[in-house]
């Protein structure tokens, strides 16, 4: 086998992810990521068991497992009376039924984590990519700083606002859902007093469109929030945004007085608008093709949008596994065609916004195993 020299776009989770996968199967990887560098920007990712598993594989799940939490339950509580409709228990049971447990980490513990795992020279910061391009064999990436570079293969792991999918397909059209969400973090002593506070609960309000989601984060030293609510009027879509803080506590004021005790707690909140994306009926073109947030983007209700980037990294690094230049085209096809319906499911599934609010199974998402899934023909 000839190694693949392959480009990819974004150094967030999934792009770095599949870095580490192609090298793991002999290929060359370079990732260009636009930041100048890796800051404490953002906060949760809720890593579930088919996460960890991806992780372990990739050799970052005891860094993982120091510096996340590991919640003992997944609850739904009602939220007027406080009522739980669902538990499930993780922590010890995850690994006896999943193979691996839930870890609740800051994002960039995990970016941390997967760029130790890089060796020097994989990962070039502030290099913003304008756009790419098909050749007659392999793909070129054009930067904005006039420069190009031809690869093999060209991955686009640039998140919801894609480059590489709209030089591919055009710009996308989201719907705005009218949903806006706020996030905070909590130091874990101003709500030691509360019950469930190394749970992952979701609080369930009276319509869809409103609900509070809080779990352990920073080895249960700090709490996440997550809260959504209706609101035509805010139409910014970014994880960094600052929100008002009196107004959360407004929105949620007839919740029952536990979770009104974690919005008390915060001091500061991000606010941000939820749009929705359609499922793509195609990810690749030429030697181009995408992962993650680029073919998939998700609202957060089944809290799987980073976990099925990861997934993505490892079945696409097993298809290219022993693939030569004539082969990438049959190896894209196998890549898409093993994961197209479960991250549609996941896409829909996290719309519709329904999932183990009465309990029900878990096992078809935590379950999932990347590296043992077949590969589709």
């Amino acid at each position: 086998m000839t190694a693949l020299n392959i480009g990819i776009v974004g150094g967030g989770v999934g792009g770095l992810a599949a870095a580490i996968a192609l090298q793991k199967v002999g290929h060359r990887v370079t990732v260009f990521e636009q930041a100048s560098r890796y800051g404490r920007v953002g906060a949760d990712i809720n890593l579930t068991p088919n996460a960890v598993k991806v992780c372990d594989g990739l050799g970052i799940g005891e860094a993982l497992r120091q510096h996340g939490a590991q919640p003992t339950h997944r609850i739904s509580r009602t939220w007027d009376t406080g009522e739980e409709t669902s538990r499930l228990e993780m922590a010890e049971a995850a690994v006896r039924n999943y193979n691996a447990p839930q870890i609740t980490i800051h994002r960039a513990d995990l970016l941390e984590a997967l760029t130790s795992r890089l060796p020097a020279g994989v990962l070039t910061l502030e290099k913003r990519v304008a756009t790419v391009g098909s050749q007659a064999q392999g793909a070129s990436v054009r930067f904005a700083d006039g420069t190009q570079q031809d690869y093999d293969l060209v991955i686009g792991a640039d998140g919801i606002h894609s480059v590489v999918r709209a030089a591919l397909f055009g710009q996308d059209h989201p719907e705005f859902t009218g949903l806006v969400s706020f996030r905070a973090t909590v130091a874990r002593d101003k709500l030691a007093s509360l019950p469930n506070i190394d749970a992952f609960t979701k609080w369930w309000g009276p319509e869809p469109s409103i609900q509070i989601v809080t779990f352990p984060l920073n080895r249960g030293r700090e709490q996440f929030i997550f809260a959504t609510t209706a609101q035509d009027g805010w139409r910014d879509e970014s994880w960094t945004l600052p929100g008002d803080v009196h107004e959360l506590r407004r929105i949620y004021r007839d919740f029952h007085p536990e979770a009104r005790a974690l919005l008390d707690a915060c001091t500061e909140v991000t606010k941000s608008a939820l749009y929705v994306r359609e499922p793509m009926p195609q990810w690749s073109q030429g030697a181009i093709t995408l992962l993650g947030d680029a073919c998939h983007p998700m609202v957060p209700f089944m809290a799987q949008g980073a976990c099925m980037a990861l997934e993505d990294a490892v079945v696409l690094a097993r298809a290219l596994q022993g693939v030569d230049m004539p082969g990438v085209a049959a190896a894209l096809a196998r890549y898409e065609n093993t994961r197209k319906e479960r991250t549609a499911r996941v896409q829909r599934g996290s719309r519709g916004n329904e999932w183990l609010k009465q309990g029900g199974n878990a096992d078809w998402v935590y379950g999932y195993d990347a590296w043992q899934v077949p590969l589709a023909d």
